[in-house]
C-alpha cells in the first residue's frame, strides 16, 4: 500500500484553508484555530512548505505565511515532496534516497522508472486549487413510490 504520512494530510488541509485567501498573511496560531489541526503540527507543517517554496513567510510582529504562488499553481506533487521528499516507489527509481543491493541485477529496475514516472504525473496534475474544491454533495435516491394496500 502506498500511503502518505499525517503531516501531509495536514498540510493539505492547511494549504486548503489557505486557499479561502490566499493573499491573506496567516500565523500558525490562526490556522491551528481555523483548522483544529494542533498548534505545533501546524508550525512544522509551516515550517517545511515554506523551506521547499511552496510558501512565502515573513518574519517580524506582523509576519506569517501566505502561499508563494496561486493555488491553480501549486501541485500535489510539490506538497507531497516538501512534506516527505522525492516520490520513489521503489528504492531502483529515479528519484529514490534509498539504495538497493542487487540494483545491477534487476530486470525490473526501467520497468519501475514507468510507473514511478506516471505516479509523479498523476501527482502533479491535481493542484491545490483541486483539493481545496468543497466536495459536490450527493442527494439521496428517490425513495420509490409505495403502492396503496389494498385491503
Amino acid at each position: 500500500m502506498i500511503r502518505l504520512n499525517a503531516l501531509t494530510d495536514y498540510a493539505v488541509v492547511i494549504l486548503a484553508q489557505m486557499t479561502r485567501d490566499p493573499a491573506r498573511l496567516v500565523t500558525a496560531t490562526q490556522l491551528a484555530e481555523e483548522t483544529a489541526v494542533p498548534a505545533p503540527t501546524v508550525a512544522k507543517v509551516l515550517k517545511e512548505l515554506a523551506r521547499e517554496g511552496v510558501l512565502k513567510s515573513h518574519r517580524g510582529v506582523n509576519g506569517g505565511y501566505v502561499l508563494a504562488g496561486q493555488p491553480e499553481e501549486i501541485t500535489v506533487l510539490q506538497i507531497i515532496r516538501a512534506l516527505e521528499g522525492p516520490v520513489a516507489l521503489t528504492s531502483c527509481v529515479d528519484g529514490s534516497l534509498s539504495d538497493c543491493d542487487v540494483e545491477s541485477l534487476c530486470p525490473m529496475r526501467g520497468n519501475w522508472d514507468k510507473v514511478n514516472l506516471a505516479v509523479r504525473s498523476a501527482l502533479g496534475s491535481v493542484t491545490l486549487a483541486d483539493m481545496a474544491m468543497p466536495m459536490m454533495a450527493f442527494d439521496p435516491p428517490p425513495k420509490a413510490a409505495t403502492a396503496p394496500v389494498s385491503g
